[in-house]
């Protein structure tokens, strides 16, 4: 059966600054490092073997994709980075602080633009957008793989996964509402032949 896991990158500088952060290429935090170690120390005590890594073009989640790949002691393992699993593009809030905000238009209509679907942030994609280019790169580039029992790692963002997570888990635009993926935590997915979920297991310590 073969594995998909998911990892959101570790934290950045500006999650730790509570800023929208979007496409805004931010490195990580020390303590996103920290994360990022411990994501692939935890993937290595699994033992699982992994076929193939895939990652954005953004360097915070590049940063993570390749500490793991060290810890995992596979250091110059080629992997594919492609900007259709970019972070959600946050438009006029990017570099914003999320609680100023709050403050300025509302705490709900600050989780709205946070976690709704459909509804994006002024000149910014919705959650809806991001999944319309994160699943067809991953049915193209990705499925295959897994088609043929291979281990799929995707190093990536909050958004961006949780777009695929909806996809895998079919939830619901309200159930979505509710999905917050933490930073450095990995999502491990047992498919079946025809990918549908057996099992999945979040590997937090």
């Amino acid at each position: 059966m073969p594995l998909l896991i998911l990892v959101r990158h570790g934290e950045s500088e500006w999650n730790l600054q509570n800023r929208f952060t979007g496409w805004v290429d931010v490195d990580l935090s020390p303590r996103g490092v920290e994360e990022a170690h411990r994501a692939g120390k935890i993937l290595k005590e699994k033992n699982y073997k992994i076929d193939a890594v895939f990652t954005s073009a953004l360097k915070r989640a590049i940063r993570t994709t390749e500490i793991i790949l060290q810890e995992l002691g596979l250091d110059g393992m080629h992997y594919e980075k492609n900007q259709a699993l970019n972070e959600r593009h946050y438009g006029d809030l990017q570099g914003m602080n999320k609680t100023e905000i709050g403050e300025k238009y509302g705490f709900d209509q600050l989780k709205i633009w946070r976690r709704s679907y459909d509804v994006a942030p002024p000149g910014g994609e919705s959650l809806k957008d991001t999944q319309e280019r994160v699943l067809p790169y991953y049915h193209q580039h990705i499925e295959p793989l897994l088609k043929q029992g291979k281990n799929v790692l995707i190093s990536a963002h909050g958004n961006s996964l949780r777009a695929l997570v909806m996809y895998l888990e079919k939830l619901s635009k309200e159930e979505v509402l509710e999905l917050n993926i933490p930073t450095g935590v990995p999502y491990v997915y047992e498919l079946d032949e025809n990918l549908n979920i057996k099992n999945k297991m979040i590997l937090e310590n």
